[in-house]
């Protein structure tokens, strides 16, 4: 009589930390080679990386949330004749922190301070010479002109290439405690780095007041206009009050030279650099390589027991 019972084989859920200590230690080169590999790769790539300098400007506000002076009750005829009343409408201070990063601000910066090849061509800057090292297969400095690509196309970037690279080393925060606005620019050089915080600044100063300068006059011009066609005394008060706010905005216009944002602490060039952080890339590089070198050495564990699993006969037992 001979029976063949089935043998049931309960798989062990549990782990075995000894075999898997004895699988990493027979897998130990693997891991050390890995880990050196990319290491030096990390140190290699973190030492081709330029220095790279922010330069920081604080600013506070210098217009009062409450807008323009003009009583309540002109607000009717002040919106009639395009005098903005303020209220509900965003406060200067919100409007120029937007148009400090709208396309058409910083578009006519660039081109006004000439920085398209320091923003794209630039690999570096030289701390003795004071000067800019180009890509030379895209730029010729001597000549200040943008080379072609192998198909002939010139590398000359265009207004939104410029913004977007622009934006990229921009940063402008506002604490919501207090108020205060920080401007930020990252640059290959530090000198550089400063210089575009503080003519951002004073950029936005001007272009606010250009801007609320032109409105007043032309609410002026309107104004006096309505004025010589009405023979009432009681609006004739009315627009002359009107004027009179008009020219005053314009008089504290022209008269303060940080009209939105008074610098608090100015921008200066930095001396120590903020990126890269060459030792957190070097650890970064060895922790991935050493990580994948425990990975590959577990696969490949786990792909020899498969076959050894496979390998093994079925054994039929016979009483």
């Amino acid at each position: 009589m001979s029976q063949t019972p089935d043998q049931q084989n309960y798989p062990d859920d549990e782990i075995d930390l000894r075999e898997l200590f004895s699988i990493l230690w027979r897998g130990k080169w693997l891991i050390l080679l890995t880990t050196i590999i990319f290491g030096a790769a990390g140190i290699l790539y973190a030492l081709q990386k330029p220095n790279v300098y922010q330069a920081s400007a604080l600013l506070a506000p210098s217009q009062s949330e409450g807008g323009s002076p003009i009583g309540g009750q002109l607000s009717g005829l002040a919106s009639l004749a395009g005098v903005n009343l303020g209220g509900g409408d965003a406060n200067k201070t919100i409007i120029a922190k937007e148009v400090l990063q709208s396309r058409a601000f910083l578009t006519d910066f660039i081109h006004r301070y000439e920085l398209e090849a320091s923003l794209i061509a630039a690999e570096g800057w030289s701390q003795s010479a004071e000067e800019w090292s180009y890509d030379r297969e895209v730029y010729n400095p001597e000549n200040a002109e943008w080379l072609a690509d192998d198909e002939g196309q010139s590398q000359k970037p265009t207004d939104w290439d410029l913004v977007k690279t622009f934006r990229e080393q921009l940063n402008v925060s506002e604490n919501k405690d207090n108020g205060m606005i920080t401007v930020s620019i990252k640059s290959l050089s530090p000198q550089a780095a400063k210089d575009w915080v503080s003519w951002l600044v004073r950029d936005i100063n001007e272009h606010m007041r250009e801007q609320d300068v032109e409105e007043a006059e032309a609410s002026v011009a309107y104004l006096e206009a309505k004025l010589r066609e009405t023979n009432i005394a009681g609006m004739q008060q009315v627009f002359y009050q009107l004027i009179e706010q008009e020219t005053r905005t314009i008089m504290l216009a022209n008269a303060q030279q940080e009209y939105v944002f008074r610098t608090v602490d100015p921008a200066v060039a930095p001396q120590e650099k903020s990126e890269p952080k060459r030792a957190l890339i070097a650890v970064l590089a060895i922790m991935l390589g050493g990580m994948l070198g425990v990975f590959i050495v577990f696969v490949r564990a786990l792909v020899q027991n498969s076959k050894n699993d496979k390998q093994i006969p079925k054994v039929t037992q016979t009483s």
